[in-house]
This record gives structure tokens, C-alpha cells and sequence, in this order.
């Protein structure tokens, strides 16, 4: 792709994943009220100040057993933590313990700022995830602008293993386009949150997306596991064959889901 010879309306539509699946509102809907039939066993646990820093836990049986974290998306402008709650499922089924990890959003906070809050929120649950019978070893995911998040977030030291779902590793191409009247990246931001610039976390990433996802989003998803591949960071790349940007989910949320097993075999 030449980005440089792309239209404004090409640029923002090379990013837009509700335009381009055309049941992504339906998909959307399903996901909400499946989620909204779910219920945390604990009430909503803050971490910070503001409403949306909050956790929800779902402790499994065994207090040791691994720890799920997820990150929603919504290009870290939409969508609240409570509309994934579905995203439970898989991980229950499997024994392991499931957590939500809730953010501010942009405008209301600058980018920089809202990726440091997870590692608020990690510093939360390593000090006082014990508490509520959650002291396993964590993989943090998240998917979309949480796959991002998670990328980010990989380097807490209370991160065994992560998992990047369709995320933004170079977030430079975003300012052209509509998302940044949001974001309003910087320079300095863009240097700071990429995780394709940063220093190469050693820690086993699985980066995947769907193999019907927009070109863009796949690309950003092949640059960043070839560059941690060529600093020998662990973990594989994993297209979901079929799926696009809302559909790929399904491989977390779903019992025996292709994306719960690789999380497993993270932890070996």
C-alpha cells in the first residue's frame, strides 16, 4: 500500500472496521446482550479515580490457576468494559480466572495517559488480586485498540504472556486519518506508544487477526510479530482463517476457541 498516495477518504477508510464488515452492527448487538445476561461474581473494583478505571473479576476454583485479562477496543474512543462480559466464557470453561480491565477515553484523556493506566490497573491487580482469589500467573489480551493495550501492557512485570488481537503496532499512519480528531497524537506520542519502536518485550506474545480483516490492520499485525521475530521474542503469529475485525473474537470468547488453546500453550 502507498499510503502516501491515498486519498483522505481512502486513509480513513483503510482503518474502519464497522464500514468494512457489513454486519458489524449486528455482530456488535449480539455481543452486548450476550454480555449484559452475564454477571461478575464481585462488584466492580476501582483502581483509580474515575468510573471507567475498574475491574471486574470472575476468580476461578482454583485461586492459582492462570488469570485471562482483557482489554476492550473501540480505538480507545468507545465502547466500556461492561459490553465484553461475554468474553468470560472461554476462559471459565477452561478453569482459568477471567478479568476486565476498564480505561478512560479519548478526548477525555491524551493517548499517553491512557496507556499508562493499565499499568495502573496491573500494579491494582498484582497488589490485591490475591484478595479476591486471583493470584495465577496473567495473559494479558485484548483485542482492536486493546491489542494495542496489550502490547503495551506486556511489559508490567506482573505479565507472564500476551496476546494481541487486530491491534495498531505503528500508530503513525492513524494521524491521517478521522480517528485522530480524537487522539490528537503527537510526534512524541507516536515515538512513545508504538509498540513496533519500543525496546522488544521477552516475553511470549501470540499477535494474531483475522484472515478477512482490512489489509491495513493485517499488515500492522505481520510487521509486528516479524520485527519481535527478528530480536528472537517469543510467540507466535496466528491468522484466524475466515474471520474479520468482530468475528476474530470468537476464537477468545467461545469454549475450546482456537485463541484459549494458544493461550495455554503460551504458559509451557
Amino acid at each position: 500500500m502507498d499510503w502516501s498516495s491515498l486519498s483522505q477518504a481512502a486513509r480513513d477508510a483503510s482503518f474502519n472496521n464497522n464500514l468494512a464488515v457489513a454486519d458489524s452492527a449486528e455482530q456488535i448487538a449480539e455481543r452486548n446482550a450476550a454480555s449484559a445476561a452475564v454477571a461478575p461474581p464481585l462488584a466492580a473494583l476501582p483502581y483509580g479515580e474515575t468510573e471507567r478505571q475498574q475491574w471486574d473479576l470472575w476468580p476461578a476454583e482454583n485461586p492459582e490457576a492462570p488469570i485471562l485479562v482483557f482489554i476492550h477496543g473501540g480505538y480507545w474512543q468507545r465502547n466500556r468494559r461492561q459490553d465484553f462480559f461475554c468474553m468470560a466464557e472461554g476462559a471459565r470453561a477452561m478453569g482459568w480466572g477471567f478479568a476486565l480491565c476498564g480505561y478512560d477515553l479519548c478526548p477525555d484523556v491524551t493517548l499517553t495517559g491512557l496507556t499508562w493506566q493499565i499499568h495502573k490497573a496491573l500494579d491494582w491487580l498484582s497488589a490485591h488480586g490475591g484478595e479476591h482469589g486471583m493470584s495465577g500467573p496473567v495473559v494479558l489480551s485484548g483485542w482492536s485498540a486493546g491489542g494495542h493495550l496489550a502490547a503495551m501492557g506486556a511489559e508490567h512485570p506482573a505479565v507472564s504472556a500476551a496476546i494481541a488481537i487486530s491491534g495498531i503496532f505503528e500508530l503513525g499512519p492513524l494521524r491521517d486519518t478521522y480517528l485522530n480528531t480524537a487522539l490528537k497524537l503527537t510526534d512524541e506520542e507516536i515515538a512513545e506508544l508504538s509498540p513496533i519502536r519500543r525496546p522488544v518485550v521477552q516475553k511470549p506474545i501470540l499477535v494474531t487477526y483475522g484472515s478477512a480483516e482490512l489489509p491495513a490492520l493485517v499488515q500492522q499485525s505481520r510487521d509486528f510479530h516479524a520485527y519481535r521475530s527478528a530480536h528472537h521474542a517469543p510467540g507466535p503469529l496466528l491468522p484466524i482463517p475466515g474471520a474479520e475485525h468482530f468475528s476474530v473474537l470468537r476464537a477468545l470468547r467461545q469454549p475450546d476457541g482456537a485463541l484459549l488453546r494458544a493461550a495455554a500453550e503460551l504458559l509451557k
